[in-house]
């Protein structure tokens, strides 16, 4: 973003424009300072006020949307959000409470939880005044546009983790009615989360001039945030027999179309098919890719992040389940492959499969490349002697490793994060028009099979879509299975798993045994000293390593009747007797 609202400015802006008006003040304008009623007049005071918004949104847990990195605390990078699901390992509770079903009711918000209605408050106070200011419409309307993106794109992500919601639309004083009000129902606040994306997605200017530097989310970004909202909506509803579901995923449809066809931006693409799908997630400058939408941008002297360095720690690896779902360079699964090697040792797992495996998973002949230290065998597990790095499970994650900032100082890295990109418009428009059953050839060209392309593998072929055995409990077709297979691969650790499961109802998946490598005879003399624990597979016979075992996450467990949705803390509870916690809690 362009600027900084310093912690002074943001006070006054604070005291000043979300307090009360107060007539008995004869009306007499202090010209020293800030005041609502002199305030919004100028584009540059909307620009300004705007700015404190996307200020707010370098708080992940407060304001969860434009994900990035947080000072300091590494859990709330966009990262590791897969955390809670099947792709990854994560030694970190609070992750693996959620993933293994541990979650219980909170006694105050939790992380990323119900919370951050002051955002809200901010927004609304905003488009109270934004019409104030002495400049045209389609000006003012940028800047409403804006707002209204934040908004609906706040109260999307609370609908997702909680159901109903407290949907307010005006700034409240400490006696207004809505603070006591019941939550509103899911149908009705996801029609006006419509409304603002709706809004948002025509009002906004196709750039705002800033060569994404980065600066402010444009029309083009609008466009996703809607597609992404309003496919999570349609899946969420047709895989539970709610109405609707072919009006949200025709919106889902229709965004991701008008931004594949009339947006500036492609993929990200050279030629290399065994780096450009991660080189460019990699990169510490991100002005100019033609791939990235919207990126978050952490430098010394204005915000920094600390991300980077949780890769030199035992927090978080991949999973064999993860690894498994990549295809083979024939395009079909493992199972159905005459090329797969195994999993006897790690490297056999790489060999004549989908070059982004070896882009997401450190391949050990890889250590050198990507600046481990390489006296010592990679992967590494807590235990063994030397050595900079461990995993979980072996499987260790590089998709946007940089090796420039291993060993910095606390707090001082300057990792940036993409918030939005390209690749997701294709999987979304792919999978919308499949789950309305509208999809064609030519809507696979347009989209995965532009991600294949860019990796070198076989394109999608409508007509002959392999049958993977391992899927076909889940009650969907083989086309939808394979969409679903690209997303998981293509959008790895950017946080969209655990979604993806709740909205497809599919969080059973989250009940199975999180494993990692083989560990066989030659695994324990290549390993030494390792401290790990393992889980003989009763399908293969095989020993691998089970990441969780002996700890209270050892046996997930996912209720159907309850998990889907998060709980109300007893906090909000206590405060609004007219909320009612979510089934089950």
């Amino acid at each position: 973003m362009k600027k900084y609202i310093n912690s002074v400015f943001l006070f006054l802006i604070a005291t000043i424009l979300f307090s009360s008006c107060k007539k008995d003040l004869l009306e007499l304008y202090p010209i020293d300072a800030v005041s609502n009623v002199t305030y919004w007049n100028t584009e540059n005071d909307l620009a300004t006020y705007n700015n404190g918004l996307y200020n707010q949104t370098t708080n992940n847990d407060n304001v969860p949307i434009l994900w990035g990195h947080s000072t300091g605390n590494d859990n709330n990078s966009i990262f590791f959000q897969d955390g809670y699901t099947d792709n990854m390992a994560s030694t970190v509770g609070y992750f693996a409470a959620i993933r293994s079903g541990s979650i219980l009711v909170p006694a105050a918000p939790q992380t990323f939880g119900y919370k951050g209605w002051g955002f809200v408050r901010a927004i609304n106070v905003g488009l109270e005044n934004y019409n104030k200011a002495k400049i045209a419409q389609a000006v003012i309307d940028k800047y409403i546009g804006e707002a209204r993106l934040f908004r609906g794109w706040f109260y999307a992500e609370k609908v997702e983790k909680f159901g109903d919601v407290p949907w307010v639309e005006r700034s409240l004083n400490i006696d207004a009615p809505e603070l006591y009000a019941p939550r509103m129902s899911r149908d009705s606040a996801m029609d006006k989360i419509l409304a603002d994306l709706n809004f948002a997605s025509t009002k906004l200017p196709d750039s705002w001039a800033d060569g994404n530097a980065p600066g402010r989310i444009n029309r083009w970004g609008a466009l996703l945030v809607k597609a992404r909202v309003c496919l999570y909506e349609g899946t969420w509803r047709k895989y539970r027999g709610l109405p609707n579901a072919t009006k949200w995923l025709t919106e889902a449809a229709n965004a991701s179309k008008e931004l594949i066809d009339k947006g500036p931006y492609t993929l990200h693409q050279t030629g290399d098919v065994n780096n450009d799908y991660s080189s460019f997630q990699r990169a510490l400058n991100l002005a100019g890719n033609k791939e990235v939408m919207y990126w978050k941008k952490y430098q010394t002297g204005v915000l920094n992040c600390n991300v980077q360095a949780s890769y030199a720690r035992t927090m978080f690896g991949s999973t064999k389940s993860f690894v498994e779902d990549f295809l083979c360079t024939d395009g079909l699964p493992i199972n159905l492959s005459p090329l797969y090697k195994g999993d006897d040792k790690i490297e056999d797992v790489f060999i004549n499969r989908d070059p982004r495996l070896r882009q997401c998973i450190l391949h050990p002949a890889d250590s050198k490349i990507l600046g481990y230290d390489t006296v010592n065998t990679y992967p590494r597990f807590p235990g063994m002697p030397a050595g900079l790095m461990t995993t979980t499970g072996g499987y260790h994650v590089v998709k946007h490793f940089n090796p420039a900032y291993i060993g910095q100082a606390f707090n001082t890295g300057e990792t940036p994060a993409i918030v939005l990109r390209f690749g997701e418009a294709l999987l979304t428009y792919a999978e919308a028009q499949a789950e309305l059953g509208l999809i064609t050839q030519a809507d696979l060209d347009l989209s995965i099979n532009k991600l294949r392309t860019r990796v070198g593998m076989p394109k999608m072929v409508l007509t002959n879509i392999p049958v993977d055995s391992r899927y076909t409990a889940d009650g969907v077709s083989p086309l939808i299975v394979e969409i679903r297979r690209e997303r998981r691969i293509e959008l790895f650790n950017e946080g969209f798993r655990y979604n993806d499961l709740k909205r497809w109802k599919q969080g059973k998946k989250l009940e199975q045994i999180t494993l990692g490598i083989q560990w066989n005879a030659a695994a324990k003399a290549r390993y030494v000293g390792a401290s790990i624990k393992t889980l003989v597979d009763p399908v293969s016979g095989k020993t691998y390593i089970e990441v969780y075992q002996g700890t209270v996450y050892a046996k997930p467990i996912f209720d159907e009747s309850k998990h889907y949705l998060w709980p109300i803390p007893l906090s909000s509870l206590a405060e609004n007797p007219n909320i009612k916690q979510n089934p089950g809690y």
